[in-house]
């Protein structure tokens, strides 16, 4: 799995444009798209809707994240999600887009699924790995 976590994120970051709070933070949410092709460190900045996925139990612009931990340990913050689940999907993807739709639904961080993972009238859950210096999704050293 190649994530991409775009430069205009890192440059935000420095900026103060993203507030990770889990109690008064800003709102991310997840799209998800039939293909990583077009993603890129540089050209990825905002949600975009080309080559987002649809089918049922999928809605345009995908569905909010709550933002469990925001952490520091061994030298390496890291942010985690609560998993999430389009329940009684039919849908198909192969990446997802995390971004802040409290600031102009700027990029966040982009999953590559390696490859096509689909639900057929069943769950499509997002099980994001443990939040922790060497597993949480988004991590800075």
């Amino acid at each position: 799995m190649a994530n991409i976590v775009p430069d205009s994120f890192k440059q935000e970051l420095f900026l103060g444009t993203h507030n990770f709070s889990t109690s008064a933070g800003d709102t991310f949410q997840l799209a998800l798209y039939n293909t990583v092709t077009g993603f890129t460190a540089t050209g990825t900045t905002v949600y975009t809707t080309s080559n987002e996925t649809s089918g049922t139990g999928y809605t345009a612009a995908g569905a909010a994240l709550t933002n469990t931990a925001c952490s520091v340990a061994q030298n390496i913050a890291f942010v985690d999600f609560s998993d999430l689940t389009f329940a009684s999907a039919s849908i198909t993807a192969s990446a997802a887009l995390i971004y802040n739709t409290s600031v102009g639904n700027k990029a966040v961080v982009v999953l590559d699924f390696g490859g096509d993972k689909t639900s057929t009238n069943g769950d499509f859950t997002i099980q994001f790995p443990d939040a922790n210096s060497t597993s949480a999704i988004l991590r800075i050293s």
